[in-house]
């Protein structure tokens, strides 16, 4: 089912049968959460001038991804990218996407989302593991530091290999804050007693869903590159991109 490879010079494990390319994460501990100090780098953006509008919506939401904490995630494989159009159509051969131009974008499920949950032989990141993913050894605003991102950021179609390459952060995947990626976890404001495992929180409700900043692409100038941090997460309500996980396979 599972084949070891390197893809752009890095180790990953591709799924035989549908083709997607996965990444193995590495055991390790975090701090989850939006930090002290990446509510000061946001403040001094704004002081620069980098901001086109007030962010006092988004400082008064900061406490939805905090307190922080330190999480401990076990090793995972996700996936390189976010599912594209092709890629769902192995497990969903009738899907149509509206909002991609090519197969080789990313595909974005409303309707088909639970068809394809129950039609995979994967699962949905833990929000624990989607920011461990994202940060990769980081703690900045995003993997590339506390500057303002820019839409040279974004990366919404993988049909060229030498940009989805570039775009990869330290753990090989590319795109973590472009699409808005569904979790496992069940939303909740806040971190308030949240397990200090990658163990997602369940319950009834609409999931958490973390980066988005492609979907509102072109920008308007109205602060969509606060959807690239690695700590910003809001509650699942239309369409959703999906990046699996899985088990590490046994060699």
């Amino acid at each position: 089912m599972w084949t070891e490879e390197i893809v752009a010079g890095r180790p990953a494990w591709r799924h035989t049968v549908s083709g997607v390319v996965f990444r193995e994460v590495p055991r390790g501990t975090f701090r989850m959460g939006l930090s002290d100090a990446e509510l000061d780098a946001v403040r001094a953006i704004e002081r620069s001038g980098g901001a086109e509008d007030t962010l006092e919506a988004f400082f008064a939401g900061a406490g939805n991804a905090r307190p922080v904490r330190e999480v401990r995630v076990e090793p995972f494989l996700i996936a390189r990218h976010p599912l594209t159009v092709a890629q769902v159509r192995y497990w969903l051969p009738e899907y149509e996407d509206d909002y991609a131009d090519k197969d080789s974008g990313t595909a974005r499920l409303e309707d088909d989302l639970d068809d394809l949950i129950e039609a995979m032989p994967f699962r949905l990141p833990s929000e624990a593991e989607w920011e461990y993913a994202a940060r990769a050894g980081t703690t900045t605003l995003t993997f590339r530091g506390d500057g303002k991102p820019g839409e040279d950021q974004l990366l919404d179609d993988f049909g060229d290999e030498e940009r989805t390459a570039a775009a990869e952060n330290a753990f090989g995947l590319a795109a973590m804050g472009s699409a808005n990626e569904i979790c496992a976890d069940v939303w909740i404001p806040g971190f308030a007693a949240a397990p200090t495992d990658a163990r997602p929180r369940i319950g009834d409700g609409n999931r958490t869903v973390r980066g988005g900043a492609a979907d509102l692409y072109p920008w308007q100038g109205c602060d969509e590159w606060l959807l690239l941090l690695s700590a910003t997460r809001y509650e699942h309500a239309q369409f959703t991109a999906v990046r699996p996980v899985a088990p590490l396979p046994s060699r």
